[in-house]
């Protein structure tokens, strides 16, 4: 293995035993035909009629990976998959069953709301607690102490017991802990999720810090515009297998489609499972082309249809439902409202309703984005269904065309919007410039 890595995972499998009970039912006189007949079965599975046999169950399978200083990697599956296990065995928690781990550095990890507090403890004295836990020495807590404490935002409560904290302020203090102490590697799982939104765009803000600065950052997460924010690279993991491990907008992509069927559409076919409430609810979401069909990639020239299904359940209100673009940085490029002028400003019937936005082409930049879906009613303004990251889809710019904002220039880009516009360029010959001059 290289020297190289910072994290080398070569082989890793984690087993457990899974318990069944036996049937209650099943009597004395059964128990000792078993015992009988097969003694020793008897005597591996415990013996005893209330006894249970047992199955093996294999959390991860034979997974090989390797991180170098200052990667951020994210580690997406759905629930189950063994992502909570893999970083468990990362942070040194549990021990795998076969294959090795090899951690150059330390390490600090952020498994669950308030890992490592002592509830009857300060934050203040919690903050030292996790710290030496890190294996950071006093002075050196100290020297990051007000920082700690500014970043969590919980000051006024620093010398109150973290049992009365609520889960947020709890997830605060052990991030701002966790990231302040310059861990080599920072393993961060679904914690973000509990915070409000303001103190995720802190997270996220500081865990680009953390990989810039050259340490490790490992970020599991549902949310993939979080996970292709913060990551370059990404790691799949379905039922303890290593599916896919490669660029993190890619493996995003790949994940979604293979859990939806497709990324551009996304339904509710059990009205009780919508975004909404007893006034309107969404029934579905997609994205299609100008052709009519759904769609998740798009030329660059090509406009975007953004389609939002929804039911409305009671009369008398007046709706603005709009979509909001978010691309894979998580940066929020606009939001487009409904303005169909033969609905705008009237109250509607209860009933199914389609309505369609079109992004044109030569507007976005190419790239990934995701739509966040609302239905919205007016006078008050309230929002009755959102589903965030709805959908998801890919604008490609063509190298091969020339009829784009790109035209000639075959090189990366930069920017949200890649908008066509209209130039106009006036000649003057060099001649009548140097009679001018």
């Amino acid at each position: 293995m290289s020297t190289d890595h910072v994290i080398e995972v070569e082989d890793l499998s984690k087993r457990y035993i899974i318990g069944h009970q036996r049937d209650r039912d099943e009597g004395l006189r059964h128990a000792l035909e078993r015992a009988v007949r097969a003694p020793l079965a008897v005597l591996k599975s415990g013996g005893g009629a209330s006894g249970g046999g047992h199955e093996d169950f294999w959390a991860l399978r034979d997974l090989n990976f390797q991180m170098k200083q200052g990667e951020a990697v994210g580690i997406i599956g759905r629930n189950g998959a063994g992502k909570s296990t893999l970083l468990k065995i990362l942070s040194r928690i549990t021990e795998p069953t076969k294959g090795r781990v090899i951690l150059r550095g330390r390490v600090a990890a952020l498994l669950e709301v308030g890992t490592g507090f002592h509830p009857e403890l300060t934050g203040r004295e919690n903050i030292f607690l996790n710290g030496a836990i890190l294996g950071m020495s006093r002075l050196e807590i100290k020297k990051k102490f007000d920082q700690i404490v500014d970043f969590s935002g919980i000051e006024k409560f620093l010398d109150t017991p973290v049992k009365r904290y609520s889960s947020g302020m709890s997830v605060r203090l052990a991030f701002s802990v966790a990231a302040h102490l310059e861990p080599e590697i920072l393993v961060v799982d679904e914690v973000l999720a509990v915070g409000d939104a303001h103190f995720q765009k802190k997270c996220l803000e500081k865990m680009d810090d953390v990989g810039s600065s050259g340490r490790t950052v490992i970020f599991v997460s549902h949310n993939m515009q979080a996970v292709t924010r913060l990551c370059d690279r990404c790691i799949w993991i379905d039922k303890g297998k290593q599916m896919m491990d490669g660029p993190a907008h890619e493996i995003a992509n790949a994940y979604v489609n293979a859990g939806t069927g497709t990324s551009a559409e996304r339904v509710w076919e059990d009205p009780r499972l919508a975004p909404g409430d007893e006034v309107a609810r969404l029934r579905g979401v997609r994205v299609r082309a100008q052709s009519g069909e759904l769609s998740g990639s798009f030329d660059i020239r090509e406009p975007v249809g953004v389609e939002l299904d929804y039911e409305i359940l009671k009369p008398g209100y007046t709706f603005h439902s709009h979509f909001m673009l978010t691309n894979e940085s998580g940066t929020e490029l606009f939001v487009s409202m409904e303005l169909d002028p033969e609905w705008r400003g009237r109250k509607r019937e209860p009933g199914r309703y389609i309505s369609t936005g079109w992004i044109p082409g030569n507007l976005l930049a190419e790239g990934s984005f995701s739509v966040t879906a609302v239905i919205m009613s007016l006078d008050p303004a309230v929002g009755h269904g959102v589903e965030r990251d709805a959908v998801l889809f890919r604008v490609v710019d063509d190298l091969s065309q020339r009829d784009t904002a790109r035209g000639d220039y075959l090189h990366p880009i930069p920017g949200l919007m890649r908008p066509m516009l209209k130039w106009q360029t006036k000649y003057q010959p060099a001649k009548t410039l140097a009679e001018a001059r």
